[in-house]
Order: structure tokens, then C-alpha cells, then sequence
């Protein structure tokens, strides 16, 4: 399948998160088949050389490889610099890693899924936010791309702790947009991916058909989209079956 015509991403660099599986590593091999050259990330190493393994196939080129637990503060501070110093540039980061976390009564949880929960998440993402912003900011079309929940917008029953973290993403992610310069090129999305055939759904609903659910690399091609320069939204929260062009602040 081709994920977009030629190769519109040539000469750029993009970190994608959680690429040993699921939508982070269909993100990645899509992202490398339009031309980025890829820094992947996830805790596991096989896993992302299995990840490299798939973009070599597609593209004759491997990515970067950078085993990391994104739980770790101190080497989650070290990513900006070190892509710096060894790629001279980053022009896009998809964050597509995450936790389920405890699926249960609010009155259930303890303390430390609470804590496990808000590290893995919005902290997460701010510590990336600050590590990356100065090398996205200044690329001529900078893109950045976080996965988020329909629950972070509609809490339902026992998923309170996804609602809450990823409510807290999402806001830490659009103030982000309304901290940048009146004129910057950077445009920062996020990215509702729905029901898809992963990992995680599957922890989170071992009883449902998985074969009635699209597949990552169906999702991976509206990601790659939200990266390309050109006209793009601001801000937005985005859906599969939604134009790119949807809802700009």
C-alpha cells in the first residue's frame, strides 16, 4: 500500500514513541516509506528491531534505534539534546506511547495507580514537550502528533483514570499551541485513532471481536498526513474518518 505519493518527507527526521507494536510501529514503517528518516522508541529492543526490520524491507534503510522507558524522567530530558547532536534536526514526533492503566470503580484505585498513571501520561508528555520544542519550533515545518481517547472527552464508568490522564494530555498539548509565537510554522495535533486492533484494546476488552476492527496500518496513513508541510490544522483533536483540515484554533 502506498501511504502517500513519492516521498514528501525526504531529508526530514521524525521520532516516533511506542513503535514496537500497534499504531507506533505502523506510524513508523509509514513515516520512513514517505522519506523520513526515523528515531524509534520504546522500551523493548527486539521489539524495535523487529520495527526496523519491517522499514528496511519497505525502504532499503534502517531507522535509528533507541531503546528508552519513557517512565524515566532524567533520560527523557537527554532526548532533544542527543537527537540534536546526532541528527542535527527534528521536523516531526508522533508520541503514540501509553498505558491502559487500571480499569476499576474510582473508589478502587490506590494511590499508586494514580501515580503510575499521571508519570505515564501527562507527565510524559510534558517532559517530551520540553526536551523537543526547541528542535521542532525551529524546523522550517515542525509536526507533532499525540495519540489520545475518546474517554479524556466522555468519562464512562471504571475508565476514570484514562479520562483523567488523558483529559490532562490533551491540555497540557493545546496549551503548548497557544504558548507558541503568532507566526511559527509548527503545527501540533491530536490524534483520535478510535476502536483499533491492538494490544491495548485487547487488554482493555478481551471479549471483543478483534477481527471487526481496522488494523493499525489502516490509521498509520492519517498520522503520516498530520507530518507532511504544507496546510495543516492547529490544534485540533483529529479522527480517522475526519478531514485533516478539521477544527484550527
Amino acid at each position: 500500500m502506498t501511504i502517500v505519493p513519492g516521498t514528501p518527507l525526504a531529508g526530514r527526521v521524525a521520532l516516533v514513541t511506542g513503535a514496537s507494536r500497534g499504531i507506533g510501529r505502523a506510524v513508523a514503517v509509514a513515516l520512513a516509506r514517505a522519506g523520513a528518516r526515523c528515531i524509534i522508541t520504546a522500551r523493548t529492543q527486539g521489539a524495535l528491531e523487529q520495527t526496523d526490520d519491517l522499514i528496511r524491507q519497505h525502504t532499503g534503510q534502517g531507522a535509528t534505534l533507541l531503546p528508552l522507558d519513557l517512565g524515566d524522567g532524567d533520560r527523557v530530558d537527554t532526548l532533544g539534546p542527543s537527537i540534536m547532536a546526532q541528527e542535527g534536526r527534528l521536523d516531526c514526533a508522533v508520541h503514540c506511547a501509553g498505558e491502559l492503566g487500571v480499569l476499576s470503580p474510582l473508589v478502587h484505585l490506590q494511590p499508586q495507580d494514580w501515580e503510575r498513571g499521571l508519570q505515564a501520561g501527562p507527565m510524559t508528555t510534558w517532559r517530551l514537550i520540553r526536551t523537543l520544542a526547541p528542535l521542532l519550533e525551529r524546523a522550517p515545518a515542525g509536526r507533532a502528533v499525540f495519540l489520545t481517547d475518546r474517554h479524556g472527552r466522555a468519562p464512562e464508568p471504571f475508565w476514570g483514570l484514562v479520562a483523567a490522564t488523558r483529559a490532562a494530555q490533551d491540555a497540557i498539548v493545546r496549551t503548548w499551541v497557544r504558548e507558541l509565537p503568532a507566526h511559527s510554522p509548527l503545527r501540533i495535533n491530536l490524534f483520535e485513532p478510535g476502536m483499533v486492533a491492538t494490544r491495548l484494546r485487547r487488554l482493555a476488552m478481551p471479549a471483543l471481536d478483534m477481527t471487526s476492527l481496522p488494523a493499525p496500518d489502516a490509521i498509520a496513513p492519517h498520522i503520516v498526513r498530520l507530518c507532511l508541510p504544507g496546510p495543516q490544522s492547529q490544534g485540533a483533536c483529529l479522527h480517522a474518518d475526519a478531514p485533516v483540515q478539521e477544527a484550527s484554533t
